[in-house]
């Protein structure tokens, strides 16, 4: 038996991540004495996923993981920028102050609102509202609980969905074999009223394993009605049956309520960021996940992993409604009430085979994927003309009441083979069936006739081992993006949908160089090239209506680089980069840059580390963008409309270990109380300006027991 405590297991696992060899247990085992194995405090934050992790294949693809014990962030808050920040070419939607329930991420172009281009997961499994329908993330675990986050950019599409930006998947944390209930605490208190508490419970014992948590957090908020709270509760059990079988259960219940602040005009916003006209509006987002997971090792080289899961999950709106844009005043009239449901089944199996072709190794990964979603869209019923939550209907009932179901089947296969002792490739199809319907009455012109997508995708990774540490990658893969059901009953009655309207296609290209040399120097250094096909958005028709339909082809091209470098023992530092080009090539808005796009994106920060005190500064700079596609740079009657001017800003975090069981939190954000945002929108949470976050510092304490 071998014993490592945290920090040790850490460094094990950022040397894997690095790529490092590890040895695999022989058969012919014997039983040693323990011993105890200690190191020093790993630095390394960002690491790459392996060639081939339980039945998915990444050689080849453009990966990052982030391990979270390395991280000095603003966990307490889970602020993206610093957590996700190493990752070059990441951007931010930092809406969480402004009525969303969680920030966004985007990547080379992309969207970045509540990662709406990206198929999210936690261990594995979506938690999406909709994967097909309405793709959006209204819950992300707490950093708190979380081992490491794993990004595959768009190359993930053969292995995990069709979604464009690829998957981001929050691995929470598991009981080790063995071991007694350990206790981790950790509170938190900062500006703005931040209450922050984390409570978990781990072990394990004989065949079981089983972890879970509590997490609570409460704040006022530092604009004016901009106050939440949310509680998220999880538990996990693994038992280890036999020899080769393991089964796993898990759950998730995630409540909150939160008080949107509204957007802000252009003249509200340079005249005092931090204000609010908006007092009665309120989101609640209550999300629950459950999943059974079953691996077998049918034979030394034949492993198979079924997981089954379900969400069951809503979204509660009650607000003045963005009628009249962000100037207009509420005047107390009665509000409007928004309602939808979310269930969703998925069964995913993954067989693993490892063969051998041509003489050497190789690796299949293949399997099926079946899946149901259900939603429930009610909008436009009268409720109260009080301040608090309320979503009782007061008045007219329901404009707009909507149901809409889709199906999914999906099978892909990808193997890998080693060419040579350096050269290996990694071919793969992925085909896809999607089948949506639509019922229901509404207002607004829509189209309720079924639509069905059936193509296949196809798509091919190459690595080549450099030196010992260092390899090059090649990736070129197909995605596409279904049409949403926002796409089929667009806001606002004077706006039809296209009966052609049909879904995007995109191509997904990376070629780079990364690896490690002498342990002291990480780099990774890539160029990207994206074509995004028939992108779905709102064009005006001469009549002077709008149409929901394929507006055009967009192009997204760049260079993403990172480096780190220990100059001295204790001491880290990090540049991140990336250049991004991205523009529309046909269509009405021909010639324009993609909106939400910013063509710079760097951070750079300094991690130093001696003996039980760790810090971290890190600085975070995004170019402008535009707010919409007609790129305009004077504010119009349509909040959406605008620039996005650049920002940089500087956070600081820290922490104090003042034994193995006690541990001390700190830090500033936004340390230069810099004003910015990052998001204009013309409907929820309220039209307008969202700014960011200002100034605000925390701290806290952990124990572990």
């Amino acid at each position: 038996m071998i014993r490592f405590d945290v920090v040790s297991c850490c460094a094990l696992t950022a040397l894997v991540m690095a790529g490092a060899p590890v040895l695999r247990a022989q058969a012919d085992t014997a039983k040693l004495a323990p011993i105890v194995v200690t190191a020093a405090e790993p630095l390394h934050v960002l690491g790459h996923l392996p060639r081939v992790r339980n039945n998915v294949i990444y050689a080849g693809k453009k990966t990052e993981v982030i391990l979270m014990d390395s991280v000095r962030a603003n966990i307490a808050r889970d602020i993206e920028r610093q957590i996700l920040g190493r990752i070059p070419g990441a951007s931010f939607s930092e809406t969480q102050g402004a009525g969303f329930p969680s920030n966004g991420v985007g990547f080379r172009g992309l969207d970045p609102t509540q990662s709406v281009e990206m198929h999210t997961q936690q261990n594995g499994v979506s938690i999406a509202a909709d994967l097909f329908g309405y793709p959006e993330t209204y819950y992300t675990p707490p950093s708190e609980a979380l081992e490491r986050i794993e990004v595959v950019r768009g190359a993930g599409s053969l292995a995990f969905g069709p979604q464009v930006g690829g998957a981001l998947n929050y691995v929470v944390r598991s009981g080790q074999p063995h071991t007694s209930p350990t206790i981790t605490l950790h509170q938190s208190g900062g500006s703005h009223g931040l209450a922050n508490s984390f409570s978990a419970l781990s072990g394990g014992r004989d065949m079981w394993t089983y972890y879970g948590f509590v997490h609570l957090r409460n704040e006022e908020g530092w604009r004016p009605n901009s106050d939440y709270r949310q509680v998220t509760a999880y538990g996990s059990a693994r038992a280890q049956l036999t020899e080769k079988l393991g089964v796993s259960l898990e759950y998730t219940r995630h409540r909150n309520r939160i008080h949107m602040a509204g957007g802000l005009s252009d003249d509200q916003f340079a005249a005092d960021a931090s204000q609010s006209f908006r007092a009665r509006n309120w989101l609640a987002s209550p999300w629950s996940v459950a999943a059974a997971r079953a691996t077998l090792d049918v034979t030394r080289n034949v492993r198979l992993e079924s997981v089954l899961s379900y969400l069951d999950s809503d979204r509660h709106l009650v607000w003045r409604n963005e009628d009249g844009g962000p100037a207009a005043p509420d005047a107390g009239e009665p509000r409007e009430l928004e309602r939808e449901t979310f269930k969703n089944w998925m069964l995913e199996s993954r067989l693993r085979v490892d063969h051998r072709l041509l003489g050497r190794a190789a690796t299949l990964a293949t399997g099926v994927r079946g899946g149901l979603n259900n939603m429930r869209r009610f909008e436009g019923a009268e409720g109260s003309t009080s301040g608090d939550f309320d979503m009782r209907i007061y008045g007219a009932d329901w404009e707009r009441a909507l149901k809409f179901r889709t199906t999914n089947a999906a099978v892909f296969a990808e193997d890998l083979v080693s060419l040579t002792t350096r050269l290996s490739i990694a071919p793969g199809v992925r085909w896809e069936h999607v089948r949506s319907t639509a019922s229901g009455y509404t207002d607004v012109a829509s189209t309720f006739e079924p639509r069905t997508y059936s193509y296949p995708l196809l798509g091919i990774g190459a690595q080549y081992i450099t030196t010992g540490t260092t390899e090059l990658y090649a990736n070129a893969s197909q995605a596409y993006r279904p049409v949403l059901y926002a796409s089929l009953t667009p806001f606002g009655s004077v706006t039809g949908v296209d009966p052609d309207l049909h879904a995007s296609r995109a191509l997904n290209t990376d070629l780079g160089w990364r690896g490690t040399v002498r342990n002291r120097l990480k780099f990774d250094v890539g160029a990207f090239y994206l074509w995004y096909r028939d992108r779905i958005g709102t064009v005006a028709e001469p009549s002077g209506a709008t149409l929901h339909a394929n507006v055009g082809d967009s192009e997204h091209r760049g260079v993403e680089t990172y480096l780190e470098v220990d100059p001295l023992p204790g001491m880290d530092v990090f540049a991140s980069m990336a250049y991004v080009d991205a523009r529309y090539v046909s269509g009405e808005f021909e010639g324009n840059r993609v909106e939400l796009a910013p063509r710079v994106l760097a951070r750079g920060g300094l991690t130093w580390s001696v003996k039980w005190l760790s810090s971290t500064i890190q600085v975070s700079h995004t170019s402008s963008s535009f707010g919409d596609a007609s790129n305009a740079t004077v504010p119009t009657d349509d909040a959406v409309a605008g620039s996005i001017p650049a920002y940089s800003i500087a956070d600081w975090s820290g922490r104090a270990r003042i034994d193995a069981r006690r541990e001390l939190t700190f830090g500033v954000n936004n340390v230069t109380n810099v004003r910015y945002f990052s998001k204009r929108t013309g409907e929820y949470p309220g039209p307008g300006i969202l700014p960011g976050a200002a100034r605000s510092a925390y701290a806290g304490i952990g124990l572990r027991f």
